[in-house]
């Protein structure tokens, strides 16, 4: 089975270049312009497309968390309020989607729930990415599948059972995996890049690599884990304006494109687990026998 998968105008996988997409995520804060500036610093930084969210807040937000009250640049509102003012709706996209056809950039979105599938096929995006908190949703991975857009899976904190279950739900022909750690930073010893390895020898198709780490480039320190057919580095705001963990300063997007080379120091090899709680939810990394939640934390090869 050939190892590739067509974005846009781009085929991604074994013996192609890497496709590199800036995670700009929710750091516009809800302001377009800011959404503007940020897919402008990742066009001139040299990346293949920019990647955004989209949540439906009332299904995406935990019913007891709804209600609890905290500090934001509206004032102390509940979290879902705050939720709907980081959402960009229809209009917005429809700037979103001029302006990156302008910069000739492909742009697309993590999708969370199912209506927000709904809403991102009126722009007719190049793939959805399927973060991996959403990886055991599986009426949202049939759905996805629905649309027979290419579909790319984060795998952090899940188990090698759990992902095997989605990708026996999903079309193998238009699905890329990426390993990722979800620690948010997370430091260079918890990346274990060469679960890169691990992911290819299981599934036969593209595996790139998701990273939430601080600094552009954990394949600059060593030896190249195997071939990385797509890469997704975390972009924000210069942290003086106020950055979300997990995002680059814009110089750090610049030499993060320009140094998308190899490492061995960020891993023993391997899929480990680590379960820790990241600003009240469940995240996961790795390691043996530990359990946390609905999710069971154990290392696998």
């Amino acid at each position: 089975m050939t190892r590739e998968v067509r974005i846009g105008n781009r085929w991604v996988g074994d013996g192609h270049p890497t496709y590199i997409v800036a995670e700009i995520g929710i750091n516009h804060s809800g302001d377009l312009e800011t959404a503007r500036r940020l897919i402008d610093a990742a066009v001139h930084a040299g990346v293949d497309a920019v990647k955004l969210q989209k949540r439906t807040p009332e299904l995406s937000v935990p019913p007891d968390q709804q209600t609890q009250m905290r500090d934001t640049p509206w004032g102390y509102i509940t979290y879902l309020e705050y939720r709907h003012h980081v959402e960009f709706g229809r209009e917005a996209y429809a700037a979103i989607d001029v302006h990156c056809r302008e910069k000739e950039v492909d742009w697309f979105v993590s999708v969370w729930d199912e209506p927000s599938v709904d809403f991102m096929e009126a722009f007719d995006p190049p793939c959805y990415k399927i973060p991996s908190a959403s990886l055991t949703d599986e009426s949202l991975l049939r759905r996805l599948r629905q649309t027979g857009r290419p579909l790319i899976l984060s795998t952090g904190m899940s188990t090698m059972e759990q992902i095997e279950r989605a990708v026996a739900l999903l079309d193998r022909s238009r699905l890329l995996l990426t390993h990722a750690t979800s620690s948010y930073p997370c430091e260079p010893e918890e990346l274990n890049l060469r679960a890169i390895e691990t992911l290819r020898r299981k599934f036969e198709v593209p595996v790139g690599y998701s990273g939430h780490e601080v600094g552009p480039d954990p394949f600059g320190r060593g030896r190249r884990p195997g071939r990385l057919p797509g890469r997704a580095p975390h972009h924000a705001r210069p942290r003086a304006v106020g950055q979300r963990p997990g995002g680059l300063r814009r110089a750090g997007g610049f030499r993060a494109v320009g140094e998308v080379h190899p490492s061995h120091r960020a891993g023993p090899g391997g899929r480990r687990q680590t379960c820790l709680r990241q600003r009240g939810r469940l995240a996961a990394q790795t390691q043996a026998g530990q359990r946390l939640g609905s999710r069971s934390c154990r290392s696998w090869t």
